[in-house]
């Protein structure tokens, strides 16, 4: 809900000025090449910087050399040949007119991006037995580059680091997973290994994905269009400038002639929050455009990527924002689908969140492995459930190398993942699941009866599953079930399984099977007669809405329109509320969600209420007259701006006032206002699974669920809107 000014247009053209370098008048490289660097060997060496504008450039590698001429920016490029590694260290030379660098002890191997939040950012020296790991770190073929905290509006073409040589003096501060990774592959390829340390604690996703990303994924289409319109020199961009400048030419004129006539000024138009430009570390693209977009077009094998802690909550989502980031760098470096291996995150207690919240992004990380050419640690079996970052990097930096040298350097006999899900057999009382990847068994990892299996019938709850390994399998049986549907696996934030392969690797969650759908209509006698117009899963929220059944363009007189919500979380508890009124429009287009697509946008009072409900402490109760809807696409705030009789001015609750922008969080809410009830909200529905949904008053801060983002506690959730058909 946060408003902020309008920067100033001559401030933005600075701002995306200082994104282009100026040419220098001395020979020069971008700051990530310098003495001590690896460069990926079997692959073209592109080396680039800046010169006085048109001058002749030279640049030698060994016995390779290159001459190119300096653009009118001063720009130049060339490209080496491929090389191998060995017969290093080299020296690399870029002589222009009088004016010459020389970089030494250069070195030819395998190059690694590292990147994510503090995970990856953890060093060695902050890692289990690091006194003795420090001590033990003589790899002087293994070299690292680490870049300061740093965020930008526009992309950036230069950023700046130190090549350190590894050794007990320098290693307490390489990234750990990097480190314990590279230092397996250096003993196995026998080649030198170079990382590069991009990383940054406590970040989000969306600051390290280029806008190329956000772009080439439907579902992050709103995001997209965002970046687009805050992002200066975009044509959006400039468009939203120029609208809002001629708003404010219009203001000056009015304003003038107003006081004049000595007639009260009116307030100056507020920008739109789209023309604040991403300059926080939380800002879709910040870091990219100054930690990630310099080095593109220096060659690395892979990436290796640690981050998801601070998006846990957003389910599913997360595996398109993944997609977003890898194929976005994909795009830019041109390299073809470069291997992208990444940890999944470890259990931890996360406050008061829902213990299915993390399961759900557990399963969005394996989703992501729908990518191509990625792969992914996991690591339940390695965590520290009260410190969110485990120390024990040792082992994630081993099986991110074992990942690598099996699919990457083709050491195909490695095993590098744990038990994966393969099918779901319903048998006489009992599933079967089926494993792939159990290379010479199935195994329970501390010799104890398996844990973390659960199952569900159609009547009942989630139960602990009696849980037996036969061959490739597993079986789940319960006394409390006779025939189960449907199962889950570490389905908690605090879940350490014990099933394992004879690797010693460990499974991830998964569920699978078909869990019984509520459906509450055929009790619901106050919905007789009616007709569905929209049928929504509210799981499948991803950033849009996207109907299961759209009845909406039908020629249909009506006189009534009701809207059923069903919520049922992971345990089985179940919800419902039914609440029909007299019909406030005769458009169905604009009786669903109210996006900014739809249109519609509605805050009045509603008619002869009628409400039924289960699960929940609301009032029910027929043709009661004091009713109001808040339907709009817009952001909010909490004055009482409809004046709605008890509403509050401070709170989000029966009476909020738009707000800008319109294309903003969204509000869906039906409230009994003499009862001062919300009868159900679905708010924020931009968010996806981070949604704001309810029935009933909320018993958090807000009474009408704003804020609330729990729509994840919820495993199914489906609203249905009904009409009534004149007779």
């Amino acid at each position: 809900m946060t408003r902020f000014r309008f920067v100033p247009a001559l401030l933005l053209l600075v701002l995306t000025a200082t994104a282009a370098t100026p040419a220098a008048a001395e020979v020069r490289l971008p700051g990530f090449f310098g003495d001590h660097m690896v460069l990926q060997r079997q692959m073209p060496l592109p080396v680039w910087g800046w010169a006085d504008a048109d001058q002749s450039v030279t640049v030698t590698l060994g016995e390779n050399k290159a001459t190119t001429k300096a653009d009118e920016q001063g720009r130049w490029k060339v490209e080496l040949p491929a090389m191998e590694a060995g017969g290093g260290p080299l020296q690399l030379t870029v002589t222009a007119g009088d004016n010459s660098v020389t970089l030494k002890d250069i070195l030819l191997g395998e190059v690694w991006l590292c990147s994510g939040q503090s995970n990856m950012e953890w060093t060695v020296g902050s890692s289990t037995n690091a006194a003795a790991e420090i001590a033990a770190a003589n790899y002087p073929h293994i070299r690292q580059i680490k870049f300061s905290h740093l965020t930008s509006v526009a992309p950036q073409d230069d950023v700046k680091g130190t090549w350190l040589v590894c050794s007990p003096q320098t290693v307490a501060g390489f990234t750990a997973c990097g480190y314990f990774m590279a230092r397996t592959l250096n003993q196995e390829l026998d080649v030198p290994i170079g990382l590069i340390n991009s990383s940054w604690g406590g970040t989000r996703i969306e600051p390290w994905t280029a806008p190329v990303g956000f772009a080439g994924v439907e579902e992050l289409q709103s995001l997209s269009q965002t970046v687009q319109r805050r992002t200066p020199g975009t044509s959006e961009h400039t468009e939203l400038t120029k609208r809002h400048m001629a708003n404010v030419e219009r203001w000056l004129a009015d304003a003038k002639i107003k006081a004049a006539a000595g007639q009260p000024v009116p307030l100056s138009p507020t920008a739109p929050d789209d023309l604040q430009p991403h300059t926080g570390a939380g800002d879709p693209t910040a870091i990219y455009n100054a930690m990630i977009h310099p080095l593109i077009g220096l060659p690395f094998r892979g990436a290796i990527w640690y981050q998801g802690e601070s998006n846990h909550g957003e389910g599913m989502l997360y595996a398109h924002k993944m997609e977003a980031l890898i194929e976005g760098w994909r795009k830019l470096w041109n390299m073809g689908d470069f291997p992208f291996l990444y940890v999944q995150i470890a259990p931890y207690q996360y406050g008061e969140e829902k213990p299915e919240v993390l399961a759900e992004f557990w399963e969005a990380q394996s989703a992501a492995l729908a990518v191509p050419n990625t792969g992914m640690v996991v690591i339940n079996d390695v965590a520290t459930l009260n410190d969110i970052h485990p120390p024990k990097k040792q082992e994630v930096g081993l099986r991110l190398a074992n990942l690598a040298l099996r699919d990457t350097y083709g050491r195909k006999e490695i095993v590098a993942d744990g038990p994966t899900f393969k099918e779901l057999k319903q048998e006489k009382g009992a599933l079967r699941v089926v494993f792939d990847n159990v290379a010479d068994g199935l195994q329970s990892r501390d010799d104890q009866p398996l844990t973390g299996f659960e199952i569900i019938g159609v009547e009942s709850g989630w139960v602990k599953a009696d849980a037996r390994i036969e061959g490739d399998a597993v079986v789940l049986t319960s006394k409390e079930i006779d025939q189960p549907v449907a199962m889950r696996f570490a389905w908690h934030k605090l879940a350490e399984p014990n099933l394992i392969n004879s690797a010693g690797l460990p499974t991830s969650a998964f569920r699978a099977g078909e869990v019984p759908k509520p459906d509450a209509l055929p009790k619901v006698g106050a919905a007789k007669g009616y007709q569905l117009i929209y049928d929504l899963d509210l799981s499948k929220l991803a950033g849009s809405v996207k109907y299961d059944v759209d009845n909406s363009r039908q020629s249909i007189a009506f006189e009534r329109i009701g809207y059923l919500l069903e919520l049922q979380t992971s345990s089985g508890e179940r919800q419902a509320a039914f609440v029909s009124m007299e019909a406030f429009t005769d458009d169905l287009t604009k009786i669903g969600v109210p996006t900014f697509a739809s249109g519609a946008t509605f805050q009045q009072p509603v008619k002869s209420l009628t409400i039924w409900v289960s699960g929940a402490d609301v009032t029910a109760g027929a043709d009661l007259d004091e009713g109001n809807i808040e339907f709009w696409p817009n952001n909010y705030a909490t004055q009482n701006a409809a004046k709605v009789p008890g509403a509050s001015d401070t709170l989000y609750d029966i009476g909020d006032a738009k707000y800008e922008p319109v294309d903003g969080y969204g509000s869906m809410q039906v409230h009994n206002t003499a009862a001062k009830q919300t009868v159900f909200a679905i708010n924020h529905w931009n968010a996806g699974s981070g949604a704001d949904i309810g029935i009933g008053n909320s018993t958090g801060e807000h009474r009408d669920w704003t804020f609330s983002r729990n729509a994840t506690q919820y495993m199914h959730k489906r609203l249905r809107v009904l009409v009534l058909p004149t007779k």
